[in-house]
């Protein structure tokens, strides 16, 4: 498995149709806990006062990555920071 930190930032646009938003969240929320039951988003954190998080997945590939990232329904509204992680030397886990 590989591990990556992901910052998402969220900008939707104010003129969006309300129902269109409520929508899209509501099918991200879905999809996003879909990927936690499976074990692949391992952890979601909000940053406070911010439409933003931070991640970490636990997936096979970058490119396994990729395609969960392509397909949150607020991707189109999102800047994505995406940083591979791997074991530190000092960590006794």
């Amino acid at each position: 498995m590989a591990l990556f930190h992901v910052r998402m930032d969220v900008d939707i646009p104010r003129d969006l149709d309300p129902a269109v938003r409520a929508e899209t969240v509501a099918t991200e929320k879905e999809y996003s806990q879909d990927l936690q039951r499976q074990g692949k988003w391992v952890h979601l954190w909000r940053i406070v006062g911010q439409f933003s998080n931070i991640s970490i997945f636990d997936v096979e590939s970058a490119d396994e990555l990729h395609d969960i990232l392509w397909n949150l329904p607020l991707f189109p509204y999102m800047t994505i920071e995406v940083m591979p992680l791997t074991q530190h030397g000092s960590s006794i886990k």
